[in-house]
């Protein structure tokens, strides 16, 4: 099918506006999800930071891993075990987990990056002290799972101010040199914060907030954070949405302009959220 050129440059003058306003501007995304493990999805998502690269947004990648870790777990015997959506990480897990995230699905990032045309830099939170973390504290040990205290965001600008885009495994150090596994939502709300970036985005497996779980068609498309407490309070807002929702806040408590949940399902959804009219997902302001 064959688009009409009337409609092709409607999308590309209404997307004017948006390049405009991201130009030179932090977009920090968290990737996850069925984008990180459908090649269809992968090779879109590949496309379109490169394509914001291009038009002079600076995009910071960060990242987790959960399947290619449950994988390389079971391959070498350990079973995956978690508590409250958390992953237990045992001395044994620490290891697997830092080297699937900063070594394997870090560097085949880079790479698909670099077959799209992109310039990419493969870093974890150790490079540089880059992120010092302590062991979480929680009613249930979770072993070598951590908190974040610190990031020093001058690896991830000087990358950028050299035409690269961050990419960016979440496992850390602590002051003695422990390595730990940092859930990747929260570390992106935080390094989303550190460097006052225009926007987060974070890839998911749902539409966004749904007013009712078990309808897609009840998407709530903007949330104000003050309101979060209250949506909590009436069940909107609960299970696995509660940790992901947190991170959107605080990530707005501290600086971010806008935070979005976005169906990472959909193929260029991050285009459609930033460079659109309509946008996608649910924002929080």
């Amino acid at each position: 099918m064959t688009i009409p050129n009337d409609v092709r440059s409607a999308v590309l003058i209404d997307a004017l506006p948006y390049i405009q306003k991201y130009n030179n501007k932090i977009v920090v995304i968290k990737y996850g999800g069925n984008a990180m493990t459908n090649e269809v999805l992968k090779d879109a998502v590949m496309s379109d930071i490169v394509l914001l690269s291009l038009v002079g947004v600076k995009v910071v990648l960060v990242h987790g891993g959960g399947p290619e870790i449950n994988d390389m777990l079971k391959r070498v015997g350990i079973e995956s075990k978690f508590i409250n959506g958390l992953r237990y990480t045992d001395g044994e897990t620490v290891d697997i987990v830092r080297m699937v995230l900063s070594g394997k699905v870090n560097k085949e990032l880079v790479a698909h990056l670099a077959n799209h045309g992109g310039k990419a830099l493969g870093m974890c939170g150790i490079d540089g002290n880059m992120i010092l973390c302590h062991k979480m504290e929680s009613e249930v040990d979770l072993g070598f799972v951590g908190e974040i205290d610190k990031v020093d965001t001058k690896p991830i600008t000087d990358a950028l101010d050299n035409g690269y885009v961050p990419v960016i495994a979440t496992v850390a150090c602590d002051e003695k040199g422990q390595t730990y596994n940092i859930n990747a939502d929260t570390a992106a709300a935080r390094i989303a914060a550190e460097l006052q970036a225009e926007n987060l985005v974070l890839m998911t497996d749902i539409k966004g907030l749904l007013r009712d779980k078990d309808d897609p068609d009840t998407l709530i498309p903007e949330v104000q954070v003050s309101e979060v407490p209250f949506l909590k309070r009436q069940g909107i807002i609960s299970g696995g949405m509660i940790p992901k929702i947190d991170c959107c806040v605080e990530a707005v408590r501290r600086g971010v302009k806008k935070t979005v949940i976005i169906d990472g399902r959909i193929a260029h959804s991050i285009l459609i959220e930033l460079l659109t009219n309509e946008g996608i997902g649910t924002q929080f302001i």
